[in-house]
């Protein structure tokens, strides 16, 4: 995995280089965790579903990013990103971008229609997010 691209990025100025910091990490993933699970009860409406799973992937495609020391002011770069900062298949990181832009429809135009199985598949991809993030380990054990 190597992060010449993400660097690239910080030329341009689409991402920082900031310290990462292990409380702000484990913060992500603690609220990556808790909206996960929620996202799962049967009960909620399927809007509110994915409003959760999609702030859960986000969270931990966040956390991902800065573990490594970079920070990004865009919310779909961290989904891009993901690829380089843990290894995630592009068809992955592309239904965590259309999620993205289904997010934003709902958010600036009121208007969210979830098909079922892209529920399903955000998810799924969110929960393998979790692992991985979690098999990072602690930023000051990293070599």
């Amino acid at each position: 995995m190597s992060l010449e691209k993400l660097d690239n990025l910080v030329k341009i100025g689409q991402l920082k280089h900031e310290p990462p910091d292990q409380n702000e990490f484990n913060g992500m993933v603690a609220s990556a965790k808790a909206r996960l699970q929620d996202a799962q009860i049967p009960s909620l409406s399927d809007d509110s579903k994915f409003s959760l799973a999609y702030g859960a992937a986000h969270a931990l495609s966040l956390a991902a990013m800065r573990w490594h020391g970079y920070r990004s002011d865009n919310r779909y770069l961290v989904f891009q990103c993901l690829e380089q900062t843990i290894g995630l298949e592009t068809a992955k990181w592309r239904v965590l971008d259309q999620c993205h832009k289904r997010r934003n429809l709902a958010e600036y135009e009121g208007h969210l229609e979830i098909a079922p199985q892209l529920l399903k598949e955000l998810i799924a991809i969110t929960k393998e997010l979790l692992q991985r993030v979690e098999e990072m380990g602690n930023i000051k054990d990293k070599i």
